[in-house]
């Protein structure tokens, strides 16, 4: 294909399906009901597409007893875990939206969240590392200790009247979600297929946050038709079938985990693999082998934990042929590590955004190394995609602009934020992606820069008004900008430049102490530094490509110093 223009719309691939979420593991489980669906090793759990749904049936039908009704959010705070799926699945079932919440959130944040879009009922872990999801919620609700499950009344969550935990003890005011799976009898079975046989495949399914430029994280609402399709092209792109099985290391929160993890297994059959709740290098090496995984899913980040385990030579990963590698650009020595050490010569750069429900493009596995670490890519099939100038109008090939997206994995829009989804979603229903991109003759597409202030960190998607929006809460602080400067492994760091009031004092630790506990731990700004002026234009904007392109030297120097001297930084 040449391209007189940079707009292509992608070809090939199978048909669109018009299923929803629990249709396709209806399938999975009539066409592979005996194969294996998912391995859970930490949690002993290994199971089949037809026991996956009996389970995910159970659960949806026992939700429903609660008091649930269709089209009722519910959130799900967790790390990976096999309930992962029972709910995914479950909440499909009966009809609900599943509200995708990150298990690093803090108290606030969790508050936010689950007041923005209504939530009816959650569904936490108790605690993980150092986060105690119990304690959080009995301090956004202390009405719980007198509360009959299913029946919350809390001035801080005025919507919500489930909560329903991972554990086996029992919480006051909480249901475990064993309780809930045991609810299920004939009657809310029969509700529950009354439910499923009405589900609209063009319904609201799924909620994910994504931080906003004014400060508070939009609520993108997916359709069963965005996410089971892309996970769909993407099995086609990736050639999965039912011989495949696939190392899931990346979080479920994220689409990455369930659309192109989870949803892209059950669409081809192919077997889910969790090696560990979060990221874990080592655990990611012995679930490949143990398993015999043929692909592996990964943030740049990832991989690079992965080939520098100190006993990575130890681990036979001669099973890996593919998978999907995104979230930041790619290094070509890492990619040449990747395929040379990892044997994965088949590996795929993607790009997308959880709006576009999440990929847009994809490079093909058999694309030379040059394009799969120079490009995204080519379009999806059945996606169309623009490079446009700031008239709007398409650019030449070769020619910067920004990448606009349109097609059957654009969002419905934000939750019940129609200035804001306007914003970003055009009459014409293209989504803008405020990234800056060029697409060649052949279709190929490179992201050059992004028009939006966004960083990307290890994968994560961080907007610095979010921060600078808290920082500004510290009364010592007279002026934030938050910006992001190279890293050779996180691809950004978060940098926060900042000017005191008069005649106060801090230290660049008391800046990151005030920020933890209050903002998850990928958002505290690993680098603080204090300023007196900031640079400015002559209508008095912040420059923020001067500031970065400041910090970014002095960073590199003193990583050239640390070097010549062998001074550890």
């Amino acid at each position: 294909m040449k391209c007189s223009q940079s707009y292509a719309s992608g070809h090939g691939g199978p048909p669109l399906l018009g299923l929803t979420v629990g249709e396709v593991l209806d399938q999975a489980a009539t066409r592979w009901p005996d194969n294996e669906a998912l391995i859970v090793s930490d949690q002993q759990v290994r199971w089949t597409w037809k026991e996956l749904r009996e389970r995910a049936r159970a659960l949806a039908a026992g939700l429903l007893t609660t008091g649930l009704q269709p089209g009722e959010r519910i959130g799900m705070l967790s790390t990976n875990r096999a309930e992962w799926l029972l709910v995914q699945f479950g909440s499909a079932y009966a009809g609900l939206i599943l509200v995708n919440i990150n298990p690093a959130y803090r108290t606030a944040e969790l508050q936010y969240a689950l007041n923005k879009v209504e939530c009816r009922a959650l569904i936490t872990e108790t605690q993980f590392k150092s986060s105690n999801y119990i304690a959080m919620m009995q301090s956004l609700a202390p009405e719980l200790a007198t509360s009959t499950p299913g029946d919350l009344h809390a001035e801080r969550l005025p919507e919500l009247r489930t909560v329903i935990q991972l554990g086996t003890g029992a919480i006051p005011g909480m249901f475990t979600l064993q309780d809930v799976a045991d609810r299920a009898d004939s009657g809310s079975l029969r509700a529950l297929d009354r439910i499923s046989t009405q589900s609209d495949f063009d319904a609201p399914i799924n909620i994910q946050f994504t931080s906003g430029t004014t400060g508070a994280p939009k609520a993108a609402t997916l359709t069963h038709h965005n996410m089971v399709n892309n996970a769909l092209m993407s099995a086609s792109v990736l050639r999965f079938s039912s011989n495949d099985r696939l190392c899931i290391p990346v979080p479920m929160y994220h689409c990455f985990g369930m659309v192109l993890g989870t949803l892209l297994c059950a669409t081809s059959g192919a077997a889910i693999v969790f090696p560990s709740a979060s990221f874990e290098a080592k655990a990611t090496l012995r679930a490949v082998e143990t398993e015999a995984c043929t692909a592996l899913h990964g943030v740049p980040t990832m991989f690079i934990g992965v080939l520098d385990d100190p006993d990575f030579t130890q681990y036979d990963l001669r099973s890996l042929r593919t998978g999907i590698m995104a979230g930041a650009p790619c290094p070509v020595e890492l990619m040449q590590r990747v395929i040379a050490d990892m044997h994965m010569s088949e590996i795929t750069i993607g790009y997308g955004m959880t709006e576009t429900g999440p990929l847009s493009t994809q490079t093909l596995p058999d694309d030379p190394i040059d394009l799969r670490v120079g490009t995204v890519g080519v379009t999806l099939p059945h996606t169309e995609v623009k490079i446009v100038n700031e008239d709007g109008c398409v650019v030449a090939p070769g020619m910067p602009g920004e990448l606009c997206v349109r097609g059957y994995n654009v969002m419905r829009g934000y939750w019940e934020d129609p200035e804001r989804t306007a914003e970003d979603i055009d009459v014409s229903h293209w989504m803008h992606t405020g990234d800056t991109a060029t697409m060649d003759e052949n279709g190929y597409v490179r992201i050059v820069g992004r028009s939006k202030d966004m960083l990307i960190r290890g994968g994560e998607n961080i907007y610095p008004r979010e921060i600078e929006d808290f920082l500004y809460t510290n009364p010592k602080i007279d002026q934030v900008e938050v910006i992001g400067v190279p890293d050779p492994k996180f691809g950004e760091e978060i940098a926060a430049c900042i000017r005191l009031r008069d005649g106060e004092h801090a230290t660049e630790e008391e800046i990151r102490s005030y920020c933890r506990g209050e903002l998850a731990h990928f958002k505290i700004p690993r680098y603080v530094r204090f300023v007196d002026e900031f640079p400015m234009t002559v209508t008095g904007k912040v420059q923020k490509y001067v500031l970065r392109g400041r910090l970014s030297e002095e960073l590199g120097q003193a990583l050239r110093t640390s070097q010549r001297t062998g001074a550890v930084t």
